[in-house]
């Protein structure tokens, strides 16, 4: 067997036996992958530290018939800050958690290794609110798999002025002359605009250099919570108990 190299993050892990892990991990050349540590829960297994969610770095493979086996590993970054703060942690939990959703083996894992990476950095400097990262990661994950809202013009008629309202069966913003069309549309302001547009068109690394007042907070919140719905038929775990202890 040949052993070849990734970089990645471990997005979750499970106890196998006695002693084992088995981990899944985003990785930018193989997309998500399920990764057995074997005695990784052993107290001087030279995997015990790095078979933690956030875990990021190299990470040396033997590919088998279904899965990988590891064979050694360097990490480059833990976000030690984020186990600390139990918060943070669930909101990265929660991020990881919509990662394993939306990627699959054998896929480029770059943008989202990338979103994912950038988007624990920002929860671990406290640059920027939660829930705007969270805001964010939600909004750029669905643009990365080419599912975003159409925020640039309105959905019916394609037009770039007074787009006001917003309307997630619809798929994005509506202009004032289509409204009546659409009762159900959420009334937004000229920032929130602004606000989805930035996040859609920006590069992963400047996403997260702005911060937003409480009333554009509050209705970004609710047009992408409302929308992601759409397109997301699981129940995450980490957001149930992140949402039930802190929001």
């Amino acid at each position: 067997m040949i052993a070849a190299s990734v970089m990645g993050m471990v997005l979750s892990t499970m106890p196998i036996g006695d002693y084992d892990k088995r981990l899944v991990i985003l990785t930018k050349e193989k997309g998500k992958i399920t990764a057995f540590a074997k005695g990784a829960r052993k107290q001087n297994s030279a995997f015990l530290a790095c078979s933690q969610p956030f875990s990021f770095g190299e990470f040396t493979l033997y590919e088998g018939k279904s899965s990988y086996n590891l064979v050694s590993v360097e990490i480059s970054n833990y976000f030690e800050e984020l186990r600390r703060d139990l918060e943070a942690a669930y909101y990265g939990l929660y991020f990881c958690e919509l990662a394993d959703y939306f990627t699959h083996e054998n896929e480029d894992g770059t943008l989202i290794l990338k979103l994912l990476y950038q988007s624990l950095r920002a929860l671990s400097q406290k640059s920027i609110m939660r829930p705007l990262v969270r805001a964010v990661f939600e909004l750029k994950i669905l643009e990365i798999n080419g599912v975003a809202p159409q925020v640039f013009g309105c959905v019916k008629c394609g037009k770039t002025d007074n787009l006001y309202h917003f309307n997630r069966e619809e798929g994005g913003l509506i202009c004032s002359e289509c409204l009546s069309a659409f009762p159900k549309s959420i009334k937004i302001n000229e920032s929130t605009v602004y606000t989805m547009q930035y996040i859609i068109s920006s590069t992963i690394e400047k996403l997260f250099t702005f911060t937003v007042s409480d009333e554009v907070m509050s209705e970004l919140k609710k047009c992408v919570g409302n929308y992601k719905e759409i397109y997301i038929d699981k129940k995450m775990k980490s957001l149930d108990m992140l949402e039930k202890l802190f929001l």
